[in-house]
């Protein structure tokens, strides 16, 4: 899920990182906006889905979603330590 959750804003958002953060009309950028929330809604979701299953145990369950939190503080502090108004990453 994790190569997953980059692809939309990867191959949507162009070089206008910036609408992403605002509202806007663009089709591209509400799919974008979509795509990117459901795969991060599906990182989350999955797992838990396993576990009720009885598929995977509680420390899988737990490891998952702890490399999760990681990657969205990441992701945050990316964004945050980007010296650009415009949030981009290039």
């Amino acid at each position: 899920m994790y190569v997953l959750l980059p692809m939309p804003l990867l191959f949507f958002s162009g070089s206008d990182a910036s609408s992403l953060l605002s509202e806007s009309d663009n089709g591209w950028v509400n799919a974008t906006k979509f795509l990117t929330g459901a795969s991060a809604v599906g990182s989350i979701a999955i797992p838990a889905v396993l576990k009720h299953a009885g598929v995977i145990g509680w420390g899988a369950l737990a490891m998952e979603l702890s490399s999760y939190f990681v990657f969205v503080l990441a992701i945050m502090c990316c964004i945050r330590m980007n010296d650009d108004d415009d949030y981009s990453f290039l």
